[in-house]
């Protein structure tokens, strides 16, 4: 049973950004040797950085899944007002 107050969030996905798990193939190189008529590729995710980190969002802490990116920016953000 489930509680229907339960929030569920996927871990790799960013909650300011909404940047989340992409897929994309891998292509397999080979070293010397012949090649095979194609090189292999398969299947692959493609998963963002996301962290879990406690920020300042309006005016409280709070305790978010954030990608790099947007930490950074947030950093960069809370420079610019400081200075």
């Amino acid at each position: 049973m489930q509680d229907s107050n339960l929030e569920v969030t996927a871990l790799a996905r960013c909650e300011v950004c909404g940047k989340k798990t992409q897929f994309g193939r891998s292509i397999q190189y080979h070293h010397g040797g012949k090649w095979a008529r194609r090189a292999q590729k398969t299947n692959r995710p493609f998963k963002p950085n996301v962290h879990r980190q406690t920020v300042m969002l309006n005016g409280e802490l709070v305790k978010i899944h954030i990608c790099t990116r947007c930490l950074r920016t947030l950093a960069k953000k809370a420079e610019s007002t400081a200075a």
